[in-house]
């Protein structure tokens, strides 16, 4: 950074206010224009193509985010099918980038410029063209700390009107992952108090946050949608009795299989990539098959949840070791990251365009390597967290610890929740770490203009520009 300010790369004042934060937004145009040449219409997935089913039946259930389906059922006439979701989550994203390259750019042009290229790093853009409720869940978290970070630096009637649209946001991510109601808290609380971090404050605030969000949930689904209960908790269930009984040698389920079955059971089902094989993967689908049958069905019922205590209580070691190994798998292991199977067929109607195929090519040489391991974005987000822990008390610290914050805090709980270990359950974990790496930036040239301010010596005696 030092080598920066020699060469001048960190801009003066007046020349950054002027030039840097329009340059981020016109970087950040052609990265949304890049974004639609190669991915329009967008793909949809198989989870998204269930959401889309409800949304135009205008019939929910809990198993997939019923907001989700609402959400699209009302932008659908815009350009019907995966192209409405598909820009809805382009244009969140790029904005977000483009509002945090705005704000860069009014301390340092080089850091407007660099910010719409890291909206472009592959772990972040691959995704962008994919309909996953993953997706949109981390892009309408990202433009929640972005809109945040935006009104710190507005009179008080206005960041009160553009927190409270941050708020909402926040809330409606929460009903696309109701799993993240663990980390929503921290950045509920940043969005309220963008200006700086207090400890004390964020944990008077937790406890009720917490539990008003987790009461959204269900009264949303339930109450004003009417969605009709799946039991979507069962299926984290199945996957720690199967797990337990992998690893205690011995059947947990609350049913008498026969001899082979047991065998299989303790043998051959369990795969720490996902639950599926308990689903209908062979040879296994006999375990779903058998509690979801019509003439004693356990699947969602309490039999169930008093199993999963008892085998918990009973084998703790077991418990810990599979959720152990499904955590190592998720954060350190290769997993899924494109659905490439959806195209492999000349006919499939997505997946051939000569824009997206350069795409596809670099996804096969990065899918397997370092760049695509939760663990190694858990690992970036908590250094980025301390690296700028010293500037918690001003807007851009507050931001950088706010998105990592929550974005570690929601990585962790899939060490109790999780269920399958794709790379795109991490997505938030990435954005959150690449807009606080950029936040990290800014608060390092605050710091280097700061430094300049006291060893220079100004004719005129002015200050410093203030931090944002």
């Amino acid at each position: 950074m030092a080598a920066l300010e020699e060469t001048g790369l960190i801009a003066p004042k007046a020349t950054a206010q002027s030039k840097g934060p329009w340059f981020g937004l016109l970087a950040a145009a052609a990265g949304f224009a890049l974004t639609v040449l190669v991915f329009y219409p967008g793909y949809s997935t198989a989870d998204a193509r269930y959401v889309y089913a409800d949304a135009i039946a205008w019939r929910f259930g809990d198993w997939q985010s019923p907001a989700m389906a609402v959400l699209w059922r009302l932008i659908d006439p815009i350009a019907p099918g995966s192209a409405s979701m598909f820009l809805l989550t382009a244009s969140l994203y790029w904005p977000a980038f483009g509002i945090l390259a705005f704000l860069a750019g009014r301390r340092s042009a080089w850091l407007a410029l660099a910010t719409p290229f890291v909206a472009l790093v592959p772990p972040a853009f691959f995704f962008v063209g994919m309909v996953w409720r993953d997706v949109l869940f981390g892009v309408v978290w990202l433009a929640a700390a972005v809109l945040a970070f935006f009104a710190a630096d507005h009179a008080p009637r206005w960041r009160a009107a553009i927190q409270a649209l941050a708020v909402l946001l926040v809330a409606f991510g929460v009903l696309l992952r109701p799993n993240a109601v663990v980390a929503a808290p921290i950045l509920a609380a940043y969005v309220i108090w963008p200006m700086r971090v207090d400890l004390k404050r964020l944990a008077l605030a937790f406890v009720p946050a917490l539990i008003v969000l987790s009461a959204l949930v269900p009264f949303v689904y339930y109450n004003i949608l009417g969605a009709e209960r799946q039991s979507p908790l069962h299926s984290i269930v199945v996957f720690d009795l199967g797990g337990i009984t992998h690893f205690a040698g011995e059947n947990q389920f609350p049913v008498a299989w026969s001899a082979d079955q047991t065998a299989l059971l303790i043998s051959k089902c369990y795969d720490p990539v996902r639950w599926d094989t308990y689903w209908h993967v062979e040879p296994c689908p006999f375990v779903m098959r058998r509690l979801e049958s019509p003439d004693d069905r356990i699947f969602g019922t309490a039999r169930l949840t008093r199993a999963w205590w008892d085998a918990i209580r009973a084998h703790p070691f077991a418990y810990l070791s599979h959720r152990a190994t499904f955590m190592w798998q998720f954060l350190a292991r290769s997993n899924l990251v494109l659905p490439v199977w959806d195209w492999l067929d000349p006919t499939a109607g997505y997946g051939h365009s000569r824009y997206f195929t350069p795409l596809l090519a670099l996804h096969e040489v990065l899918q397997p390597r370092l760049l695509f391991r939760p663990g190694l974005w858990l690992i970036l987000s908590l250094a980025v967290l301390l690296s700028v822990w010293p500037a918690r008390a001003t807007p851009a610290g507050a931001f950088a610890i706010g998105v990592t914050a929550s974005a570690i805090v929601y990585v962790i709980s899939f060490f109790v929740l999780g269920v399958a270990s794709d790379f795109r359950y991490a997505y938030w974990c990435v954005l959150g770490t690449l807009a606080g790496g950029v936040a990290a930036a800014l608060v390092r040239c605050d710091a280097i203009a700061e430094k300049r301010s006291v060893t220079q010596v100004a004719p005129s005696g002015s200050a410093s520009a203030p931090r944002i």
